[in-house]
């Protein structure tokens, strides 16, 4: 026999196939996906979360804000675990408009070549 008609055989029977399973699949009743419940547990008595969701709906209010800026600060320190007392942020925050000025910021100028 000749291989061209083999290959045509084999194309048909793969067409037939794909046909049927695509026909198989459309049957079938789509089953109803459950919806997806997310849940938060939130500690009770931490007023902290309270506070971050006022200053998320004050929006750009709360970026002037140092009892906002407070809460943020307190959030990083629990959520990193940095050393320091809990509350040290309202400090923090205060002691701020006190810290010196930083030093000159780094300049790229040309320096002198080292001699090898």
């Amino acid at each position: 026999m000749d291989t061209k008609l083999f290959a045509r055989i084999g194309a048909g029977a793969f067409v037939a196939v794909a046909l049927t399973m695509t026909a198989l699949q459309l049957r079938e009743e789509r089953k109803v996906p459950l919806p997806e419940v997310v849940t938060v547990a939130e500690p009770e008595g931490d007023p902290l979360a309270a506070t971050l969701r006022d200053c998320g709906a004050r929006g750009e209010q709360a970026l002037e804000s140092p009892v906002c800026r407070a809460a943020w600060a307190e959030k990083r320190r629990r959520f990193l675990g940095t050393a320091g007392k809990p509350g040290g942020a309202v400090a923090a925050t205060e002691k701020a408009s006190e810290a010196p000025e930083p030093a000159e910021p780094f300049s790229f100028e040309s320096q002198p070549a080292k001699d090898h």
